[in-house]
């Protein structure tokens, strides 16, 4: 079993909090690791897709009357949102930490009972899909074709992940939109995530993605809200900073799996990949799904583009400033920097200037530019991120 990241972050939550609640994309592994969880401290699991289980907790007081002092986790919470309001008033009659683990896939109502019905008394945690750390740095070409979601990893082979990846689609656009709370036609969500894949890491245009569907502006962007809701896209804004200079303004687009982009665009194997024009954009994709994976809450993803050329494809920003400047390169033989790039890190006088590519040798640039191998920098981030001062 590989160890998750997050396993380490819910334990410590459940000691300060009375629930805790653990949300994540359809097959990232939110049950087998709360089973794990509940095993190691005695806890009971109920399961809101078994019938007996639903069942057991129509009458919640009674269920947690008999296990007052272990823990209780709920999977597919979302599927009883009558059941917040009770949970507040059991909390609130013992605050005892580590009392709720709640999971449930990546719907808004989940995260809106939690909001609302038990505020200041819930840590709320995002399990990400495997990343490199995970699944070790040698595995670094599977992990990028075939995505993190677990069964798609570690299938017996491309074609055997594919057809996982394909089924996941199909299963998530005629069943669990709907039952997240999407009352969309399944069909156009098909075609608009398609589309996306298409527009992997370019800027938005919601005008243009509309013409194409034969759908209003306004609608294109609810969908891509709905989207990222359910953690399927993940939108990159821009930095602002007053230097006098003409920015981009619209944010980029990424599908947030490089599994189900290259599922989307039905690419089996590398080699498939590589020969396609979307490489750069999936390999920058990549990358920010690694970062969003393993950087604490107090930093955040960005990019930097003027309209005279300069550019930062990923900018990391540490308590709202520069921290570092990332240039994504899929070449493995020349990953050289745009001079665009070097003249964004001067306006924004960001040091630590990194070319990330698929590569393991870490190299020197000049000024001040460094060609570095994915696993390298995460290693240094994740060090970076222990320090208490940037």
């Amino acid at each position: 079993m590989i160890d998750r990241h997050l396993e380490k972050e819910i334990r410590g939550a459940l000691t300060r909090f009375p629930a805790v609640t653990m949300i994540g994309a359809r097959q990232t592994g939110k049950s087998t690791l709360a089973r794990k969880i509940a095993a190691s401290l005695g806890g009971t699991v109920f399961d809101l897709e078994n019938p007996r289980h639903r069942l057991v907790l129509e009458d919640p007081l009674a269920a947690f009357a008999e296990r007052s002092t272990g823990l209780v986790v709920i999977d597919e919470a979302q599927r009883m949102g009558d059941l917040f309001p009770l949970l507040r008033v059991l909390i609130d009659e013992n605050r005892r930490p580590g009392r709720l683990l709640l999971l449930g896939s990546a719907s808004p109502d989940l995260r809106r009972q939690a909001a609302e019905s038990l505020a200041g008394r819930n840590r709320t945690l995002i399990l990400h899909p495997l990343d490199l750390p995970e699944v070790g740095a040698e595995h670094q070409n599977r992990l990028w074709m075939r995505g993190g979601l677990p069964p798609a990893f570690a299938a017996p082979d491309d074609p055997a992940s594919l057809e996982w990846r394909c089924a996941y689609l199909s299963d998530l656009f005629e069943r669990d939109l709907r039952l997240f709370g999407f009352d969309l036609p399944p069909e156009r969500m098909r075609r608009f995530l398609g589309m996306l894949a298409h527009l992997h890491g370019r800027l938005w245009n919601a005008s243009q993605l509309a013409r194409s569907l034969g759908i209003g502006a306004t609608t294109a962007a609810r969908y891509l809200d709905i989207m990222q809701q359910t953690l399927l896209v993940k939108r990159l804004n821009p930095y602002y900073a007053n230097l006098g200079k003409r920015l981009i303004k619209a944010p980029k687009v990424y599908l947030a799996d490089s599994g189900l982009l290259h599922a989307l665009l039905r690419l089996e194997t590398r080699l498939d990949l590589m020969a396609h024009p979307v490489i750069g954009a999936s390999w920058e994709g990549f990358v920010l799904q690694q970062m969003a994976a393993i950087l604490p809450d107090d930093w955040e993803t960005s990019f930097w583009r003027t309209s005279a050329g300069a550019e930062v494809d990923l900018l990391l920003l540490r308590r709202g400033r520069p921290f570092a400047a990332i240039e994504c390169k899929a070449n493995v033989s020349r990953p050289k920097p745009t001079k665009g790039f070097f003249q964004a890190c001067e306006d924004l006088k960001v040091d630590r200037r990194w070319v990330v590519y698929p590569g393991q040798e870490c190299l020197p640039l000049g000024k001040g530019g460094e060609v570095l191998s994915l696993a390298e920098v995460l290693v240094r981030l994740v060090a970076m991120a222990r320090k208490k001062s940037p």
